[in-house]
């Protein structure tokens, strides 16, 4: 395994902390002194790593998305494995953290969506590019199901994929207002469980 250089420590904790402030408290409210404070690094030195707060933004989308690309594609390593219990395992692994992190946060993708997806171009590729990648999974994972019996043939992977995203992501809302992971375990169960199944 290759050993990182300093620069590349450095950005990844900037990144690191600026996801989880950009999770607390959005875009507008995270100031780029917060976050250098936190990772001892001078202000000035923000610009050796990031060209503008936007660069930075669109750069902490891919870095927040990376760990979940990562594990989706671990539950869908075995190709035995059922396409459908491999979305439930992962999802559950999901609400389960929810759960202990006590609801803070919700997803870093639709707090941004919300917030800035339609005034930073910038952002909104980064954004369109991590839900694609993440939805492809989600796609591939259905479209085993449906080769292996789990899951039903008269809707399509990618429209079942975009249902589930979009069932989660306002299940998210939800679970922050209700303080709750059963808005969570509501759209699994209701389309994991059921809409999705043969």
């Amino acid at each position: 395994m290759a050993k990182l250089a300093p620069k590349q420590i450095k950005k990844d904790k900037l990144l690191e902390q600026g996801v989880s402030l950009l999770l607390e408290k959005g875009y507008h409210a995270t100031g780029l002194k917060e976050i250098l404070d936190t990772v001892q690094i001078p202000k000035g030195s923000f610009y050796a790593y990031f060209e503008s707060k936007e660069r930075f933004a669109a750069e902490a989308i891919h870095h927040y998305i990376e760990p979940f690309i990562i594990r989706l594609s671990g539950h869908l390593q075995d190709p035995e494995t059922d396409g459908l219990a491999a979305l439930k395992a992962y999802y559950t692994g999901l609400i389960g953290e929810v759960a202990q992190s006590g609801f803070k946060g919700g997803c870093l993708l639709g707090n941004l969506m919300g917030e800035i997806g339609d005034t930073s171009p910038l952002c909104r590729d980064a954004l369109l590019d991590a839900v694609g990648r993440y939805s492809a999974l989600q796609q591939a994972a259905l479209e085993r199901g449906q080769r292996q019996g789990s899951v039903r043939l008269d809707r399509s992977a990618k429209s079942m994929a975009d249902l589930m995203l979009n069932g989660w992501q306002g299940a998210l809302l939800r679970m922050k207002v209700e303080q709750s992971v059963e808005p969570l375990q509501a759209v699994c169960r209701d389309l994991l469980d059921d809409y999705f199944r043969v």
